[in-house]
């Protein structure tokens, strides 16, 4: 009798159901322990969700901002300047229950794929009990949706349980007023006055949505600037379309608790201070679920975030035991949970398999504008980590971005001296996630920037852009003998 190798897998997010798809394919036995539906945060509560609700908020800022300048005419004709009154308006109840329906229909073909691919999907909750077998297996103990309990044995388990939202002890969501990003798809009024506390990712991508749905946003930023961790030239383009759309931005101010009085919120900063909204959006960032599933007993090292420490193919410090995902901090990206994911299976299965490069990983802010980077940044420039040539070609000089009313963004890219290759890339444009991946395939495939700039591109456009940084790089290089 040939012998299959068990797989068990806890969490179902991109990192889990990946690794399913591929250890189902490779012919192992896989069982995915899911708790909450196939997808994980990432299709529920997170990514798909948040797009969705971002691109009505995309719709709209593209009419309220373009209309005028386009010469489109609206029924009435353009509104009177001096009324709040908009264009269009939203309803955000219509808005929400679409975004709920597309993620649990996202859930629903993800789960159909895994369990056409041989997988089996149990609802439950599971934890890893302590020790390995004389055979180099271990045991996953589920407590299933029914209540029962059902033990489960694996040559290797992979977890990837994901995280969940940060709270502060005095600014506990209660899911009404207060609220952290898996609660404001329950809403059916939109906010009138929204505070957001933290100007990360999660933080702006919200803030701009519901400034484009039409609530008054104050932006609540700990540091100097929105989006501390992003390139600095783009996080300034970025503010100042904020700032420019009306949104009270407060830099350096930091919220020390939040709290409801009747139908407001109370957000009290760490100065003193004293700002009211109708409701408060709390992110702050994430916390990963590891704890109370037997991680540590079983042996894996968690780090002081309570993250698992893993290597490039995805290994914890305890034998047959990967992890991938958001539990990992490695990049809270649904893209590098799901290469993490495969990497394990590969890795394990005995496949050919590339450890996890970071400095491939591209990603995008969903702002208006967008924001994409990829590779090397600027931060690595500045500090010295490594040598290389940057040009920067505002969009206001692409004759498509004139045609389209687009003002704000750039093309930047990163090249080395000497050998002209692409080490790095950002674009800020409206679609910068589609922008980027040409940027993308260069950084990957150690092109230069001779060969971005001699090939074809279509005229008009904004991907043009990019080919002509690449040909300015290519100007500078020359003019320095390289």
């Amino acid at each position: 009798m040939e012998y299959v190798t068990r797989i068990v897998i806890i969490g179902g997010g991109p990192g889990g159901y990946e690794a399913a798809l591929v250890a189902a394919q490779l012919g192992a036995e896989v069982t995915v322990v899911d708790r909450d539906g196939l997808g994980g945060a990432s299709v529920l509560t997170d990514c798909v969700p948040s797009k969705t609700l971002i691109a009505t908020a995309e719709v709209m800022t593209n009419f309220d901002s373009s209309y005028e300048e386009l010469g489109i005419i609206v029924e009435d004709g353009t509104p009177d300047p001096d009324s709040p009154a908009r264009v269009v308006g939203v309803d955000l109840g219509k808005v929400n229950r679409r975004v709920k329906r597309l993620a649990l229909a996202q859930s629903h073909d993800i789960t159909a794929a895994v369990t056409r691919a041989g997988a089996r999907v149990l609802r439950g909750r599971g934890r890893l009990e302590p020790g390995q077998a004389a055979d180099g297996t271990r045991q996953v103990v589920v407590e299933t949706a029914g209540g029962e309990e059902e033990r489960l044995t694996a040559d290797a388990v992979l977890i990837a349980t994901g995280g969940k939202p940060r709270e502060l002890p005095d600014a506990r969501p209660d899911g009404e007023r207060i609220l952290n990003w898996t609660q404001v798809y329950d809403l059916e009024e939109q906010p009138e006055e929204l505070i957001v506390v933290g100007s990360g990712v999660t933080g702006a991508e919200f803030a701009g949505a519901y400034q484009a749905l039409g609530s008054r946003v104050t932006l609540v930023s700990s540091r100097d600037r929105v989006l501390p961790g992003e390139d600095p030239d783009a996080a300034v383009v970025l503010e100042d379309v904020f700032r420019r759309r009306g949104m009270n931005v407060m830099s350096r101010s930091r919220a020390a608790s939040a709290k409801r009085v009747g139908d407001r919120v109370e957000v009290t900063l760490s100065d003193g201070r004293v700002i009211t909204g109708s409701h408060c959006l709390m992110a702050v960032g994430a916390v990963p679920n590891t704890s109370g599933i037997g991680l540590e007993e079983a042996g894996v090292t968690l780090k002081d975030s309570g993250h698992i420490r893993t290597d490039r193919v995805s290994r914890t410090s305890a034998p047959g035991v990967y992890a991938a995902g958001d539990c990992t901090g490695v990049f809270a990206l649904a893209s590098v949970a799901a290469m993490q994911g495969r990497i394990a299976m590969y890795h394990f299965l005995g496949e050919t398999v590339a450890p996890l490069d970071l400095k491939t990983v591209s990603a995008n802010v969903f702002t208006d504008p967008e924001i994409a980077t990829v590779g090397y940044t600027q931060a690595d420039v500045d500090a010295g980590r490594i040598d290389a040539r940057a040009v920067k070609l505002p969009l206001l000089r692409n004759a498509r971005a004139k045609m389209q009313g687009v003002r704000d963004g750039f093309v930047k890219l990163f090249c080395r001296p000497g050998t002209g290759i692409v080490v790095g890339g950002v674009v800020v444009a409206p679609r910068a996630s589609e922008l980027i991946h040409p940027i993308s395939i260069a950084v990957d495939n150690n092109l230069t920037v001779e060969q971005i700039a001699n090939t074809f591109t279509v005229y008009p456009s904004l991907s043009g852009s990019i080919a002509e940084v690449a040909r300015q790089l290519q100007t500078r290089k020359a003019a320095e003998g390289g």
